[in-house]
């Protein structure tokens, strides 16, 4: 192996490093990986990626990387894509030298200035308190929580371990919900102001991934990043019980909450579906989309949203195949924008499944258990559980569906 063979396993593994840390699955690692090695001739390389790690072998060269998990931008995932396809599609290898420079550079690359994210993370929660049946008033206001939270969440929280970042930001968020609905009690349906609000703090890229991971047979990464996400719901709706159970201690009795409520000024598909748009493309500032896929990715949540109110209102199918259809719409429009747009489909496809996350159940979960309606809490979790299944399945049946396509394709071509 020559020294700048040798370079090239170094700026491969580098690569995969800025694509693990920030929010790509496991196949699209290890492909981007052997790509870069490839195109400097390196034939006899071997690279196994868990979710948290990087091991790289090859003739006289051995390396191993401990990855921690950071905060997601998807921008660097679309710039090493596009970078290591450059590299291998170049009639002559770029210069090592130019590779890592240019490697470098994403690498230190800005994030998103932090009035986007709290921008980003306000408009994503007030849309999604009216996708969850919330006013215009109540949206407003869920728009001021989401400001707070947005701040919390963007100077407090990437200081804290994921698992302490998860219940205090359920907590926080639950909090500021609480005490903007003692300011107008008659006004404020409180249940849609917190689904709304702790909708940012759901973990799409490793629920996503994990799926995906699945998918792919990358079976240990896939069960890990799922089980990240889990652990992650179960804090968020840990510190959301904690919200409700302070505010009883502080006032001397806990909050009575009616049934869930779907108000008829923001039910109509002409304001959901802006919402949904809306609400999409500010999640995709939190989650590092590059900008110019913003409009992309909030078409992807809008489509799958129209499918599913569409089937849900309408009373086709029940919530967990409504969900299931809205998914498979989501997954498909992404894999489609992938192709048109050359980019990675985990950008689209992290960002357009969020609107069909079941936050409700995360809430009303949580108020259950607190309020001793251990029944209602086992029944609605059990659907929220069923709705996430269901999700799971679109995109891995989605990703089989095309994966056999494009095999196809290829093979005929």
């Amino acid at each position: 192996m020559t020294p700048e063979q040798e370079q090239a396993l170094q700026l491969a593994t580098d690569a995969g490093h800025i694509l693990l840390e920030n929010g790509a699955e496991i196949s699209r690692v290890e492909s981007t990986m052997e790509r870069i090695a490839e195109a400097y001739g390196v034939r006899d390389e071997s690279f196994f990626v868990l979710s948290n790690g990087i091991i790289a072998t090859g003739q006289h060269y051995a390396r191993a990387e401990f990855i921690p998990i950071k905060g997601t931008q998807l921008s660097r995932v679309v710039d090493v894509n596009q970078l290591s396809r450059e590299v291998a599609s170049a009639e002559r290898p770029m210069p090592v030298t130019d590779f890592a420079a240019r490697l470098q550079a994403i690498r230190t690359a800005p994030g998103k200035p932090c009035w986007e994210l709290v921008l980003g993370i306000a408009l994503g929660v007030a849309s999604f308190c009216i996708l969850f049946g919330g006013s215009f008033v109540d949206a407003g206001a869920t728009l001021a929580c989401g400001l707070l939270l947005g701040c919390y969440m963007t100077f407090v929280g990437p200081r804290l371990s994921r698992i302490m970042g998860n219940l205090t930001g359920g907590l926080a968020g639950g909090l500021l919900c609480i005490a903007a609905y003692h300011m107008a009690p008659d006004v404020f349906h409180l249940p849609n102001m917190i689904i709304g609000t702790i909708i940012a703090l759901v973990p799409g890229v490793p629920f996503t991934n994990g799926i995906r991971d699945l998918a792919n047979e990358d079976y240990i990464a896939g069960t890990t990043r799922l089980t990240d996400a889990f652990l992650a719901f179960l804090c968020i709706a840990l510190g959301v019980a904690l919200a409700f159970i302070t505010e009883g201690w502080l006032s001397g009795g806990l909050l009575q909450l009616g049934a869930p409520m779907v108000d008829a000024s923001t039910a109509a598909w002409y304001i959901q579906l802006p919402a949904a748009l809306l609400g999409t493309i500010g999640f995709s500032a939190l989650f590092g989309a590059p900008r110019r896929y913003y409009i992309d990715c909030g078409l992807a949540g809008m489509a799958g949203w129209g499918v599913y109110i569409a089937l849900a209102s309408a009373g086709a199918t029940h919530a967990v195949g409504a969900a299931f259809l809205g998914a498979l719409t989501v997954a498909a429009m992404s894999h489609l924008l992938a192709r048109v747009r050359r980019c990675p489909v985990t950008v689209f496809l992290i960002c357009g499944i969020i609107p069909l996350v079941p936050g409700g159940g995360i809430f009303w979960t949580a108020y259950y258990i607190v309020s001793n309606h251990l029944r209602l809490a086992a029944s609605t979790g059990f659907t929220a559980l069923k709705v996430t299944i269901a999700i799971a399945g679109a995109i891995i049946l989605t990703a089989g569906i095309f994966n056999i396509i494009f095999r196809t394709k290829r093979h005929h071509g």
